[in-house]
């Protein structure tokens, strides 16, 4: 178990570093372990400006994570339109929004038992 608990933090660590790197807002992690039936250990919430920084928000998470840890996301969906897009790392589940989009589907208040941690961010 300390393995994966390791694993999830080196993979969080990485994914923050992607956000980061190229100036995604807002950056929230939801500790989804001490609630029932969930599909994930955490979500990432964050969000960009436009759909050209959402696209280079999730290319930035996929070429950090894949470079460090040797990791790709299991599934990616919703790259088309890059107003919500989601990288699911199987326990660790990232989902890059637009503001707008992420102001109207709130999915911090539907989660809203999860322990939410917030990145302060220097930009």
């Amino acid at each position: 178990m300390a393995k994966k608990e390791q694993n999830n933090d080196q993979l969080i660590a990485h994914i923050i570093k992607g956000i980061e790197e190229v100036k995604g807002n807002d950056i929230d992690i939801l500790d989804l372990r001490q609630i029932e039936n969930t599909v994930c250990d955490y979500f990432i919430i964050c969000n960009g400006t436009s759909n050209t920084q959402v696209n280079a928000i999730v290319n930035s998470i996929q070429k950090t994570v894949s470079k460090a840890l040797k990791d790709k996301p299991w599934h990616v969906e919703g790259g088309e339109n890059a107003e919500w897009v989601l990288l699911d790392y199987v326990n660790v589940v990232v989902h890059v929004f637009q503001k707008h989009i992420r102001e109207f589907y709130d999915i911090e208040s539907l989660w809203g038992d999860a322990k939410i941690t917030s990145i302060e961010t220097n930009y």
